[in-house]
């Protein structure tokens, strides 16, 4: 339903959008009565104390948080951060007090009205954390021996703290300490150990039974753990090149020719078809009687022609005279 907040609106008939609005046609503010000073610089807020402090008109304790209706003024600035005072009634008497914001100390001020109630301490002295200037950040950034210096004397301050801080530690745990409940945690760790300390000491009894010894046995420790899984595994024993040779060897002859898939099944197919016609197919060829002497015959043909070739040929004689070897002498 809130996006509906801006558009589901009456407008009469006699408005005039060159007005600028609903509010301004009417003459009205959004804010209503908490805008009726809004020609003087002047809008009334809720105004929370940030601190105690006390009426001057009727000398009554106003304490932090107490909310009143303030008028919020803005009446200068600071850089550029706005400083606004804040104009309230007491709630108990006619007095009134005006307060102001102090962007440079991260405070506020009293202006008139009322007076502080001192709580304020200096943070240094009382030990807590204050966060550095500017100027002291860009020196520790920038200066190796002013951030050493400055370190030295943290751990110096230190130090001297640690003998009252064991001091205060002590003085709770006397008063805060629950002897009772630490009994009860320190009893239930005892008991556990107990159990793990039997338990190991009748698992070393039936050890030493078992394999007849009369020794102290150690504590079991992750090393021997792990030596332990190491030994227990299955290792295959070193073998000799020519061993592994004669092995191998020995493994092909003694293995099968056969596929290991050839089933008597297979071996009925394969039979078959070498019976058939279908030897051809494997490079196989059958000859009959008559075809066989027919190429003897003709074998022995071409073995004669070739003899007779070889008689009728004569040595050629040589044109060339190397001379006798007495002419060479």
């Amino acid at each position: 339903m809130g996006e509906r907040k801006g558009t589901n609106k009456y407008y009469p008939p006699d408005y005039d959008p060159r007005a600028g609005g609903l509010n301004k046609w009417q003459g009205t503010h959004a804010l209503r009565e908490r805008a009726r000073k809004i020609h003087q610089g002047i809008i009334i807020i809720r105004f929370e104390m940030p601190y105690n402090i006390w009426c001057e008109g009727c000398n009554n304790h106003i304490g932090m948080g107490v909310r009143y209706n303030a008028e919020k003024t803005k009446v200068g600035m600071y850089y550029t951060t706005p400083v606004y005072e804040f104009k309230m009634k007491c709630h108990l008497c006619d007095n009134h007090f005006v307060i102001k914001t102090d962007p440079a100390n991260l405070d506020y001020v009293i202006l008139s009205g009322a007076r502080r109630q001192e709580n304020r301490w200096d943070p240094t002295k009382n030990e807590q954390i204050v966060p550095e200037t500017k100027e002291v950040q860009k020196r520790l950034f920038d200066d190796s021996m002013f951030k050493l210096e400055h370190e030295s004397e943290d751990k110096t301050t230190a130090e001297s703290a640690k003998p009252r801080l064991a001091k205060l530690f002590s003085r709770n745990e006397s008063a805060w300490s629950d002897v009772y409940t630490a009994n009860q945690k320190l009893r239930e760790a005892f008991r556990k150990k107990s159990a793990e300390i039997k338990h190991k000491a009748a698992t070393d009894k039936s050890i030493l039974n078992k394999y007849s010894l009369n020794i102290p046995l150690l504590p079991e420790r992750e090393e021997d753990k792990r030596a332990a899984s190491i030994l227990s595994l299955k290792l295959k024993p070193a073998v000799d090149i020519t061993e592994n040779t004669e092995l191998t060897r020995k493994r092909i002859i003694s293995q099968s020719s056969l596929p290991s898939n050839f089933t008597p099944v297979t071996e009925k197919k394969a039979l078959k078809i070498l019976n058939k016609d279908h030897t051809k197919m494997l490079g196989v060829i059958r000859r009959n009687d008559k075809q066989e002497d027919n190429d003897s015959n003709k074998k022995i043909k071409l073995e004669d022609r070739e003899d007779s070739c070889s008689s009728n040929t004569k040595p050629q004689s040589s044109l060339v005279d190397y001379g006798s070897s007495s002419e060479s002498d």
